[in-house]
């Protein structure tokens, strides 16, 4: 395939935060790895463009914001979070075609070329699955539609510490704001 010469898709898939610090020290997160690895190779067979979106902070704290205890916890946790380190590898099968991407704050889109990748693709439309719910999702449900991308939210694809908050944003706040919500399995016209 020559570079440039890709064909446009309008749909992307964009799963964040499952990776392996993240899935081997929360466990309500593995939940989300069978559906969204039987989601794969369905999506990208449609022609889907499959985006990982990865948590990593530099080593030597550059990027840490002052003050913000949260990030200073990620920070410390070592490897688990830090750019580079085994903790930050995707724990769903990656191919060569697909995009990764790594961010320092909770969206997707704060501070990545996230959307420069996805406009350089004709995309207009996004799938969203992540960890977690009321974190990670949102704040990328947010900026997607921010950029006026059409947003749908992969219900079981996507899981937060706490249950009812995951289904909170699933029942009433993503409705609220006009994103479809759908499970993995019901997504691509299954």
């Amino acid at each position: 395939m020559e570079i440039g010469r890709e064909p446009v898709v309008t749909t992307a898939l964009i799963i964040g935060d499952v990776q392996k610090g993240i899935t081997s020290s929360y466990p309500f997160t593995r939940q989300v790895v069978p559906p969204l690895t039987e989601l794969l190779p369905r999506a990208r067979a449609a022609g889907v463009l499959v985006v990982f979106v990865h948590f990593g902070l530099r080593v030597n704290g550059a990027d840490l914001p002052p003050g913000n205890e949260l990030f200073r916890t990620f920070y410390e946790a070592g490897d688990a979070f830090h750019e580079g380190s085994a903790g930050t590898e995707i724990d769903l099968p990656v191919a060569d075609e697909d995009v990764i991407v790594t961010k320092r704050r909770a969206s997707a889109f704060a501070g990545t070329d996230l959307d420069l990748v996805l406009r350089a693709r004709g995309v207009d439309t996004l799938a969203i699955a992540g960890v977690a719910t009321s974190a990670m999702v949102a704040a990328t449900c947010y900026g997607a539609a921010d950029r006026d991308y059409q947003v749908t939210v992969l219900r079981d694809g996507c899981a937060d510490g706490d249950p009812a908050v995951h289904d909170f944003f699933m029942e009433a706040v993503f409705p609220s704001r006009g994103f479809e919500v759908v499970p993995c399995a019901g997504w691509l016209g299954e």
